[in-house]
């Protein structure tokens, strides 16, 4: 509800719609929405459908030029469309762009501004050499942490909870792949739309605010097996017929690695209460996806 809130507060100098698609939530947000939003275009799922599928419900009956995937768990600032908005009619040739992004505590969400997770990219990060080498490009590949947060420049990829795209654009590329359950989608949308030929940007000139459901410390295993799942069909989908056996081999043995890893981590937290995010949603196993449509 605070995100609602917060885009009814944007100050604009155009016409938006908002479109709901509720996966499922059983917090009342149902009930909130249809008793304080009377004209936000709601969709309820009975299941929880995931993101892509979800996200692409609402795309389907939007009528706007631009399409923005917002996520509840977010809230925004008051002049964040009309920003967003004028930098996208400023330059035509992009095809998607994303404001910075931070965290309750001030720091930056770093998925925000990416590059492909790239064999290589995804070894640096992964195993913690871009950590070690922060100001190295070389390592970075994947979060671009040699790059400033403050400063604007094309990038491969957005993240998901704020990412706005032009209508033509997705017109060309269709939705999200669905085969994408919630984590991995927005790279894939973003790989598809820079094979189409369209500039991604990351525009830090206006910022949204991300609880990311994250307060939790453990995650449900839902969360744990999507999020190493996603890495799997991405390079399966993007990467594997590029490389050889031998790379692909390592590939796989780095996400079953990983996967175990992230396992025994999780059972460390296992007695840890689960807190609620900021939205109410518990660890976005269920959460409502907001677009808004201009």
């Amino acid at each position: 509800m605070d995100c609602l809130a917060s885009v009814y507060k944007s100050l604009t100098s155009f016409q938006y719609e908002i479109i709901v698609v509720d996966n499922a939530s059983h917090d009342g947000s149902v009930e909130a929405i249809r008793g304080g939003y009377p004209d936000v275009r709601l969709i309820a799922n009975r299941d929880n459908t995931g993101f892509a599928v979800a996200n692409n419900q609402g795309m389907d009956i939007a009528k706007g030029r631009y399409i923005l995937l917002l996520n509840s768990d977010t809230v925004v600032q008051t002049d964040i469309l009309e920003v967003m908005i004028g930098f996208m009619d400023r330059h035509p040739e992009m095809g998607a762009s994303g404001c910075k992004v931070i965290l309750p505590d001030g720091s930056l969400d770093k998925a925000c501004k990416r590059g492909f997770p790239t064999p290589s990219a995804s070894f640096y990060y992964a195993f913690g050499i871009s950590q070690m080498f922060p100001d190295r490009p070389k390592f970075n590949q994947y979060q671009l942490g040699h790059l400033s947060p403050d400063d604007e420049y094309p990038v491969d990829c957005l993240v998901g909870a704020f990412m706005l795209v032009r209508r033509e654009t997705i017109d060309q590329v269709g939705g999200l792949d669905e085969t994408f359950f919630m984590y991995g989608e927005d790279i894939d949308w973003c790989y598809r739309i820079k094979e189409a030929g369209w500039g991604i940007y990351y525009y830090p000139r206006t910022y949204i605010v991300h609880y990311k459901g994250a307060s939790a410390r453990r995650k449900p295993m839902k969360i744990i097996y999507e999020f190493h799942r996603a890495m799997w069909v991405f390079h399966r989908k993007h990467y594997a017929k590029r490389y050889g056996i031998f790379t692909n081999t390592a590939v796989w043995l780095g996400i079953a690695l990983k996967f175990s890893l992230s396992l025994i981590s999780n059972k460390l937290f296992r007695s840890g209460p689960q807190k609620k995010s900021a939205s109410g949603h518990k660890a976005a196993v269920h959460e409502t996806s907001s677009e808004v449509k201009t």
